[in-house]
């Protein structure tokens, strides 16, 4: 593989990005590994912080097809999904594809919309494709959700099932900049015209590749052991829902891209440290248990797991 082009990617896509969110290089990353493993990112966090303009600058940044849905209760899955319609002049059913058939998508305040059309959207994110009246259609690719959820308003919002939550790679949380950084963001121009100036650092080409390269990665016996370790100890507590076996694909995925965004072709302990919490947090504990809580339990068990040493 080659880990000239992931390190030169990063570089690229950090520093697009940067000219819209400053100070969370860290984020932007797991949003790049992310995609690069053809996963789906939930970000949640306050208003105000940032990520919708995130998410944009990112599809801006890599050259997909965006779109931005607003989620709402009064949204239908056929809203979402697209509809057979009538026509009148052929006197036959066509189909009409919704929102969802585009190369990014933006589910901004996903927990606002009803389960059912939340639902609508299970089958899209894990097979990649959409049944409607009996027809199956394929997502395009790369297709990704980026969803935005706040945490803090309940009324009018419906959580979403752990099965959704679930099929998410990752879930991140902005957290606020720095002094500087805040001050930097609100003396300059609209950050709307600082997106729309964004030009993509990648084409469909190199996406490809990454995509493939990423899967060469090698991960040892003693740091996939070390992953196992992890999940299975999350299972010992009868009450408390453990780490799903999809979990552990995407932990194991998530570390490759990691390594190769380093510039390394084999994976490292620190990688499987890095990254257990945004993809582990949000599949541990059941949707009652708080964002706080979920990554206090999931630090807990990296204290507790033993981390395999290398041999001499």
């Amino acid at each position: 593989m080659d880990t000239a082009l992931f390190t030169e990617t990063r570089r690229k896509v950090l520093e697009s990005c940067s000219k819209v969110i400053l100070g969370k290089d860290d984020i932007i990353l797991h949003v790049l590994e992310c995609f690069l493993c053809s996963g789906h990112i939930l970000l949640e966090d306050v208003p105000g912080t940032g990520k919708t303009m995130l998410l944009r600058s990112f599809a801006r940044s890599i050259g997909g097809d965006f779109r931005r849905i607003q989620f709402t209760p009064d949204l239908l899955p056929s809203d979402l999904t697209g509809i057979n319609f009538y026509n009148m002049k052929e006197q036959e059913f066509e189909f009409r594809p919704g929102p969802l058939f585009t190369e990014i998508i933006l589910a901004d305040e996903i927990n606002r919309a009803t389960p059912r059309t939340q639902a609508a959207m299970l089958e899209a994110m894990e097979e990649r494709q959409v049944s409607i009246d009996g027809v199956t259609y394929q997502m395009k690719e790369p297709f990704m959700v980026m969803a935005t959820e706040n945490p803090l308003e309940s009324y009018g919002t419906f959580a979403l099932p752990e099965a959704q939550i679930d099929r998410f790679f990752m879930r991140l949380r902005m957290g606020y900049m720095s002094y500087e950084e805040e001050k930097n963001v609100i003396a300059r121009k609209p950050v709307a015209e600082i997106v729309n100036e964004l030009q993509p650092v990648l084409d469909k080409k190199t996406i490809a590749l990454l995509k493939k390269q990423v899967r060469e990665v090698t991960v040892s016996d003693a740091v996939c052991n070390y992953m196992m370790d992890i999940i299975t100890a999350s299972r010992r507590d009868p009450a408390l829902p453990g780490i799903s076996t999809r979990g552990g694909i995407a932990l194991y995925a998530a570390c490759q891209a990691h390594a190769a965004l380093n510039g390394r072709d084999y994976v490292i302990p620190e990688d499987v440290r890095d990254l257990a919490v945004p993809v582990l947090a949000h599949r541990i504990g059941g949707s009652a248990m708080s964002m706080d809580n979920s990554i206090a339990r999931v630090q807990t068990l990296l204290e507790n797991v033993k981390v395999p040493l290398e041999a001499l």
